[in-house]
Formats: structure tokens, sequence, C-alpha cells
């Protein structure tokens, strides 16, 4: 055959190939259409590739397949190559019948069930230096194909192991081989992640969703994603590390929550906020969080507050986890979950109360976030409540009177309540609010409402005015008691004074009920009146 070099071809501007322009163009499309069938010689034809795959190596490969009349060896390690090569220098049966190098390479692809993993590994990475090629030649997706259905077959495989019978479980505990084997497969499970996280984010994407789409054990794919990120993060740069965050997240929205670890998202949200990623990343990571609030424990809660804050710990985020845990109707739809919930936030409460930078307007929406229904006892928030107001002393009566209104006195244990009687850091209305109490639980008031029916009603209403007013007058004294001994010997001598106005007011009753009996067994009486003033 005569060969000549009349075809002066650029490929990306990396080298400059001399080719005959007849041999290429007998299998290629591309150049067949710009030469068509004209004999004409010319010493200056010139064709210019910007993206051709695989660079100045994709053509080389081409050509060397042109000039031995349609034959070259086909490997797993050149395959992906030479496919999207030849999908684009459009080598197709309409030009080369018998020898086009689409036809061969795909025929080759029929065979991908039989190549080893490694070699199924390496034509997934060639795909990743022409992804646009790969995905339009339908290459990426038979490799990705192949390379779940194995995933998924190893899973399968080793699941017995795994979830062994309860006659086996005994059994797990005293014999080494067989608690080898346990770990043996779970290791089976987990093989693969290594491998697939040396991909790029992209194909690491488009088989993470496959993988979704083919049902595939959402806890082993949750896995997956937290190895990828630990993994990356080691060798990746500032700017990938902000992608791999993000393709994390996002994969992660894919999943049952259920199946996700709340300790492993706390941690990727640390990392998130510390890179400062962009915001849709950061509300799907705190939906996330929030959903399963009630897994969480308090030293995931205490995140450091954002630079340029003065407060000790992000407020604002859990206030935004709560918001996103009561807006999951299932959630709430759990009392249980809502108690978890409410249990954490009074151990947080508690926690961030002696912070001096904390402002009201932010504790009191901490304590009232969550629904009354979701605490039984109400002495945590009690307790949280005099942490901050024993670091706050600087608030005003009203202020503290608003922090107060969040605070159930019914849902106080005795203890908490003769602890708030006492408490001079209280507003004064709460501490008669807890007098009331206590002595309503003690029956100390009810004696209040047993005086004689003669006594009017308007009289009853009299001495119970008297009660309420001499309580405010005791509780007004409270500003300056400091110790709890002398409290309590002044309660005292108000309950010995409430007794003996009882006596008093029995006896009066008795000497009216008698001087009543003596004007109507006397007729005389009336006359009789001025001997008794003489």
């Amino acid at each position: 055959m005569h060969m000549c070099c009349d075809l002066e071809v650029d490929v990306n501007g990396q080298e400059i190939f001399m080719v005959d322009k007849k041999i290429l163009s007998s299998f290629s499309g591309k150049l067949n259409k710009l030469f068509g069938k004209s004999t004409a010689t010319s010493n200056n034809l010139k064709v210019i590739f910007h993206d051709l795959p695989g660079g100045a190596l994709g053509f080389e490969l081409m050509a060397r397949f042109c000039y031995n009349n349609g034959q070259i060896e086909i490997t797993p390690f050149n395959i992906s190559l030479l496919h999207c090569v030849a999908h684009f220098m459009e080598m197709t049966k309409e030009i080369s019948a018998t020898d086009n190098l689409i036809e061969q390479t795909e025929e080759f692809l029929e065979g991908i069930t039989h190549w080893a993993w490694s070699e199924l590994l390496v034509a997934l990475k060639r795909c990743q230096e022409f992804m646009p090629e790969a995905i339009s030649s339908g290459i990426l997706q038979k490799c990705l194909d192949s390379l779940i259905t194995r995933v998924a077959a190893s899973a399968t495989e080793a699941s017995p192991s795994i979830s062994s019978s309860d006659s086996s479980g005994f059994r797990f505990s005293c014999d080494t081989r067989s608690t080898e084997s346990l770990k043996n497969s779970y290791s089976r499970v987990n093989w693969w992640f290594e491998d697939l996280a040396s991909l790029n984010h992209c194909l690491i994407e488009k088989a993470f969703r496959a993988m979704v789409a083919q049902k595939s054990d959402h806890v082993i794919l949750s896995r997956f994603l937290f190895y990828y990120q630990k993994s990356r993060f080691s060798i990746a740069r500032s700017t990938e590390k902000h992608k791999i965050i993000e393709i994390v997240v996002e994969l992660l929205f894919f999943l049952d929550l259920s199946s996700v670890s709340c300790k492993s998202l706390f941690e990727i949200l640390r990392v998130a906020l510390r890179l400062n990623v962009n915001k849709c990343c950061r509300n799907r990571l705190e939906n996330m969080i929030g959903s399963q609030l009630h897994q969480a424990t308090l030293d995931s809660l205490l995140i450091p507050s954002p630079p340029g804050m003065d407060y000790l710990y992000d407020v604002n985020l859990v206030l935004r986890f709560l918001k996103s845990f009561l807006s999951k109707g299932d959630c709430c739809a759990s009392s249980t979950q809502l108690r978890k919930v409410a249990s954490l936030m009074d151990l947080y409460i508690a926690e961030v109360a002696p912070d001096p930078c904390l402002k009201p307007s932010k504790f009191i929406a901490l304590v009232t976030a969550l629904p009354d229904s979701s605490r039984d006892s109400c002495d945590g928030i009690y307790r949280a409540m005099d942490m901050y107001l024993e670091v706050h002393t600087k608030l005003s009566e009203e202020e503290k009177m608003k922090i107060c209104c969040a605070l159930d006195y019914e849902k106080l244990s005795s203890e908490a309540l003769k602890h708030l009687a006492r408490n001079s850091k209280f507003p004064s209305r709460t501490v008669v609010q807890a007098l009331k109490l206590q002595y309503s639980y003690s029956n100390n008031l009810k004696s209040f409402g047993e005086l004689p029916c003669s006594y009017s009603e308007k009289g009853i209403k009299g001495k119970e005015a008297e009660k309420d007013e001499e309580l405010m007058l005791y509780t007004r004294k409270l500003d300056v008691l400091v110790e709890n001994e002398k409290f309590e010997t002044h309660l005292k001598g108000m309950e010995w004074r409430v007794k003996e106005l009882e006596k008093v007011c029995r006896k009066m009753q008795v000497q009216m009920e008698k001087m009543m009996k003596s004007r109507l067994s006397s007729p005389s009486s009336a006359r009789s009146l001025p001997k008794m003033c003489s």
C-alpha cells in the first residue's frame, strides 16, 4: 500500500501528527466528511482537534488501528480510551463495515462480567479522564453497572455470616474461629470501600445513586460516605475539602435517616462549620440532625459559637435543630422521642445558663422551644433558671418575670418548690406563687375555708384577703433573708399566727351564739339593760 504524509493533525494543542489522509479517512467518518471523496492532493491540509479523548495518546492508538488495517489489541486497560476515540472519530460500520473500531470495542465489552475487579477498576478510572465522551458513548454506564452488580453480590454472600442464628450466637462468644469468621464477614461487606473511594467525585456520585436505586443496604452506604470523607481529607486541599463535604451531605440526603449515625452527622457538621461550606449544605445537614435529635448527646450539642460572637456555645444552631425536629410530624408524634429531646435540652440549658454573655431572649427561646407536654417535671428548667439568675444579677424585675413565665409551678417537686420559696434571686411574685402551692399541698390554707357559717361571705373573703396581704408582706422580706434557717423560723411563726387567728375566730363565734341565745330566751332582757349599765 502506498502511504504518504499529506495531513497535519494538531491534537488538543499537545502534539502534531503527520498522517496519510486517505488511510485515516477510510476508517473515520469525521475525517471522511471533511475531505469527502476528493482525490486532489495538497501539502497544506491541516486539522485541529480541541477535545479529542485521551489527547495525543488517543489519536496515536486510533492511527495505529487505521495503519494496521483495522486491527489492534483491545484490553481492559485501553478499552475506555479506544471506545471513546472511536465514537469521537465516528469509526462506525457505515465507513468500515468489517473492521470498524466501535463494533470491536462493543464486542469486547460484552465480556465485562468476566473481567477481574482490578481490570474493571482501571477501566473506570480511565473514564475519569474524558467523562463527557465516556458518558455519551455508554461505556461508563456499562462499567458502573458491572461494578454495582459485583458489590451487591458480595453483600448478599456475606449477609448469612453476619446475621447468624441464635444457636450460633453462644458459640461466637467462646469460639475464636467463629469470632474471626464474623470479623471477616464484616470486612467482606466493606471490601470495596477503599477502591471506590479512589474514584473522582463524579463517578462516586453516579455509583452511589445507582446503588440507592438498586436498594442496597443504606447502613453500608452511609458508612462508605463517612469512610470516603475521612480517607480523602488526609490528602485533599482546602478547596477539595469543601467539595467532598458537599457531596457527602448531598448523598446522605438520599438515604433513610434511620440508617445514618447521629454521631457521624455531628462530626460532619463540625467539619462543615470549620470550612464554612455553603448555606444549602449546612441547612441539609442541620435538618438531618434535627430529625433525629433524640439520638444526640450533650457533648454533641456543645458546639462553640461562630467567630465574632461573645457567647460560649452556638445556641442559634441548637434552636434550629429544635425547629427541624418539631417540623417533622412523625418525630413529634412519638412522645418517647419528644421526652428524650426535652431531657437533653434540660441538660443543655443548664450547661449554657452560666454563660454571662447569653442574652435573656436566647435563654427564654431555649426554655420555651418545646411544648409543655414534653416534660413531666420542670425541676431541670428551674435549676437552669437559678443558675442563669445567679450570673445575670443586673436583670430587671420585668426581665426576670419573662424568664419565669416559662416555669410550670405545678410540675415542680416539693423540694424544688421549697427551694424556690426561699430563693431571693427570683421575683417576689414567683416566690408568692411557690408559697401558695406549698400551703395548698400541705392543706394549711384550707383552714380559712372552714370558718363558721354565721360569718358572711364578705367576711370570709376579707379573711382570705388578709391572708394574701400577710403573705405579700412576708415575701417582701425574702430579699434580705440569706440564711435558710432564719426563713424557716419566720415561716413557722407565720403558721402559728394563722392557727391563733383560727382559735380567736372560733371563740368569737361561740360568744356570739351565746349572746343570741340569751336574747331569744329572756323576754325582759330589754328592760333589764339599764341595770347592767348602772
